[in-house]
């Protein structure tokens, strides 16, 4: 029986969406009949790179296509134009491997596909279809922990459990010993677990479900080469790495980990993308960059407490969120290219990990703007499924993995979520109503993404910023890739501005296309651009 999710739209929520319909909430005066009359759209420029727009996919919750209440391989693979239609080139598959769990970060078997999710054959059509429509797939790795039943730890922990009192694990008579760390009594620290009735503990750092691999080991390193020539065969394009900053406790190690891993990978395919999750302030996790790996996630940008979250609850006021913005993107570009030229940051709001951005706003114009600065931000970013249509959930862990909310009316292909999950009511209306509305904030991050893909400058450029624009409530940049420059202004404040920039000294011609979170046009006469509250230009 399929859970009733219900839409719930607050009177605030209500009267938003009625003012900025009558504006239009990506610019003009805007109704259905003349959705397409926006008249800046530009000829798509995407380059083949790493450098991507992700799309990050719970399978689970995404698409049921069988009519089980779980959302399956062939789900993704029928959403795929629709994922492409809104301007994603890339996905990330979270973990998709065997596992007793629904969120599946306890692996049982590397080599495999969760049953849940379909059959080896259904993943392999996922991937060729999306590399069909130029669409690379990465996938979860969780080489930091294996689940508790992994035949490898299954055979370990009976191994030590039965060992006479006195004796110390001996790889030669179990050699899955070594693939865990296994100590004794008096050694054992926070995040260690008993063995039996033993005095032998295992380290399982998150949860005792999840022991911790030696990723010291030898033995291990080549169980890892084979899981990763056994995807990189499949055609996966790259991995996320999950639980990067707990591989060994230590940074240096960690990142000669990492160095490790990069660098056997890369030999495999030099294309291969690799992302890494670690949790903390950018400014110690771009150290891991001088792993070689091509992106880590910003998590100071990212999350409730990131500086989008906070700049975008900010924007409106009398803050000087502007300069606070321009400082900002320079210093995560600044501490991004020192630990690695060739490596880029990952920018997100939210991920299953967190709140989803809709509760952490409220607002629809809040929601909207952080996006817009999310995605006009260079290097990668990954937007979490649900996120383009403001869907809910806050509270615990299976709250932020909802289903995604395809229509309020046809529920056929919309999973029932986690068994955990309370039922999530969701302040903004489901996919295909607001697929008819240009003032929706899927048409508007829709928006973004397709500037984002006409302009190579944006993801790909270094920031400067216009040090003749003083407002402190605008933020003005230039980003410029391969001698080609763009200006990007940002209006955080909550009225019109006029900004004047130098066509002669900036080297810009026209408006390429604008987004305004409450409704308005962005009009350029001259050298001056007028700017309605909350919006964003980009002018080249």
């Amino acid at each position: 029986m399929k859970k009733n999710v219900k839409i719930l739209k607050s009177m605030t929520a209500v009267m938003l969406a009625a003012s900025v319909l009558v504006t239009g909430g990506c610019g003009k005066k805007y109704s259905e009949d003349n959705l397409d009359k926006y008249p800046y759209e530009q000829e798509l420029n995407i380059i083949n790179d790493n450098v991507r727009n992700y799309y990050e996919v719970f399978v689970y919750s995404y698409c049921d296509t069988d009519g089980d209440g779980i959302g399956d391989f062939n789900g993704v693979t029928e959403k795929l134009d629709y994922i492409k239609d809104m301007g994603f080139n890339g996905i990330w598959l979270m973990p998709i491997m065997k596992s007793p769990s629904y969120h599946k970060y306890d692996t049982t078997d590397y080599c495999s596909v969760d049953d849940d999710y379909g059959t080896m054959e259904d993943f392999e059509k996922l991937l060729e279809e999306a590399h069909k429509r130029d669409i690379k797939v990465i996938i979860d790795l969780m080489i930091n922990h294996t689940s508790n039943i992994h035949p490898w730890f299954s055979d370990a922990y009976s191994y030590v459990n039965e060992l006479e009192k006195g004796k110390t694990p001996d790889a030669t008579e179990c050699p899955y010993v070594d693939y865990y760390n296994f100590v004794k009594e008096e050694d054992a620290g926070t995040g260690y677990h008993q063995v039996g009735s033993s005095d032998w503990y295992y380290e399982g750092q998150f949860v005792n479900t999840m022991p911790d691999l030696n990723l010291s080991s030898d033995a291990v390193r080549k169980e890892i080469e084979t899981v990763t020539d056994y995807w990189l065969d499949k055609g996966v394009d790259g991995f996320r790495m999950d639980g990067v900053k707990y591989y060994t406790g230590e940074r240096e190690s960690n990142i000669e980990v990492l160095k490790w891993f990069n660098d056997y990978v890369k030999s495999k395919n030099n294309d291969a993308y690799i992302v890494t999750e670690v949790w903390d302030n950018y400014s110690e996790a771009s150290k891991y960059l001088a792993s070689g790996v091509n992106s880590t996630f910003n998590f100071s940008s990212g999350q409730s407490d990131g500086f989008l979250v906070k700049y975008a609850r900010q924007a409106g006021g009398m803050l000087p969120v502007g300069t606070s913005l321009e400082n900002s993107m320079l210093n995560i570009e600044k501490m991004t290219k020192e630990a690695n030229p060739d490596s880029t940051s990952a920018e997100f709001l939210t991920n299953h990990d967190t709140g989803r951005t809709a509760n952490m706003l409220g607002r629809e114009d809040k929601v909207k703007l952080a996006y817009a600065m999310e995605l006009f931000m260079s290097g990668n970013v990954f937007v979490y499924y649900g996120e383009e249509i403001g869907l809910a959930g806050s509270g615990s862990d299976p709250n932020f993995r909802a289903p995604m909310n395809w229509s309020a009316t046809d529920r056929s292909q919309v999973p029932d979520g986690p068994k955990e999950m309370d039922v999530i009511e969701n302040i903004f209306p489901a996919l295909d109503e607001q697929q008819k509305d240009p003032n929706s904030i899927n048409y508007f991050i829709k928006r973004c993404l397709r500037i984002r893909n006409e302009n190579p400058e944006i993801a790909r450029g270094t920031s400067e910023v216009i040090p003749e624009v003083e407002d402190e409530q605008i933020c003005a940049i230039t980003r410029t890739y391969n001698d080609s420059k763009l200006v990007i202004l940002y209006n955080l404040s909550g009225e019109e501005k006029t900004v004047t920039v130098s066509k002669d000294t900036y080297g810009y011609k026209d408006i390429r296309g604008y987004v305004a979170a409450q409704g308005g046009e962005v009009t350029l006469k001259g050298d001056t651009v007028t700017m309605p509250a909350l919006s964003v230009v980009v002018l080249k």
